[in-house]
């Protein structure tokens, strides 16, 4: 906690952290498989991106955080696992306005968690998701800690028993409440382009390129609910998630629930594919 090595339980944050009073901060999500933290520099380059974006003034070490989280999985024994990283803007009087205030230095957070096995088991079976409407903020780029339309799209999906919320605005498939979004048509694969919608996930950039290296087609466009809904294929992606298969999809119709299969219903070729080559490049 702000450089210095203590126990969770005795953390203490301020209930001026404007991170808590605001949701005035972003964080990061940082999977390391047999000690070695898997895309370091792009994951902490998209951190740096994301403090900035909200204007937080912090100078980045990243020498110093590399070796910081490098220190705490070797501290913490895990195998494998996953890094927390958050950042929120101090602590202050409780004013909307940031500029010229009285603040303390940005508080930063680190901490690691144990997650020894991979997904293997939904990465062969799939998932069902939810498709419901994106009532989230218009900058989703931004890995911000406001993350409460996530929160509730992504627990009406357990409601509903579902894995996963997939969101559409205005018609358009933009993301997952905690994914990114892929299909499959005719052996080509599909995804919404990185723009103000949606977090430029660091695995589904990981995606795009084993794509291109085994020479599947990638379009990076916007695309309507319905070409979801016909997709020969389509999967999630995320960190901690890795490539999860959507099996089905369920949506309300006229207060029912109704659910239809995603092509066959199972993980197709592509998928399975572009999940073998994920897992050689993690080693």
């Amino acid at each position: 906690m702000n450089h210095e090595l203590i126990d969770a339980e005795k953390a203490k944050v301020s209930i001026m952290d404007r991170g808590y009073v605001f949701g005035d901060g972003v964080y990061e999500v940082i999977r390391f498989y047999n000690g070695v933290l898997f895309k370091l520099e792009e994951h902490l380059e998209r951190f740096k991106r994301s403090v900035h974006g909200i204007e937080i003034d912090y100078e980045f070490d990243m020498d110093l955080l590399k070796s910081e989280m490098d220190y705490l999985i070797k501290k913490s024994g895990y195998k494998s696992g996953y890094i927390y990283a958050q950042m929120t803007r101090g602590v202050g009087k409780r004013d909307h306005v940031y500029i010229d205030k009285e603040l303390s230095e940005p508080q930063y957070i680190v901490y690691v968690v144990k997650e020894e096995e991979r997904p293997l088991e939904i990465m062969e079976k799939g998932i069902r998701v939810l498709l419901t409407e994106d009532i989230r903020w218009l900058r989703c780029d931004i890995k911000s800690l406001n993350l409460l339309g996530s929160v509730i799209a992504k627990n009406d999906a357990v409601k509903r028993g579902a894995k996963e919320a997939v969101l559409h605005r205005n018609g358009y498939i933009t993301e997952g409440s905690a994914t990114n979004v892929f299909v499959v048509k005719e052996g080509v694969l599909y995804t919404h382009p990185a723009n103000n919608l949606i977090l430029n996930g660091i695995t589904r950039l990981t995606i795009i390129d084993i794509a291109k290296e085994l020479g599947i087609s990638v379009v990076e466009t916007p695309f309507i609910v319905e070409f979801f809904k016909t997709a020969d294929e389509a999967f999630t992606s995320a960190s901690v998630s890795e490539i999860s298969p959507i099996k089905e999809y369920v949506e309300i119709v006229n207060n029912a629930e109704i659910i239809r299969k995603i092509g066959k219903g199972e993980r197709g070729e592509v998928t399975r594919v572009i999940q073998e080559k994920f897992g050689e490049k993690i080693g």
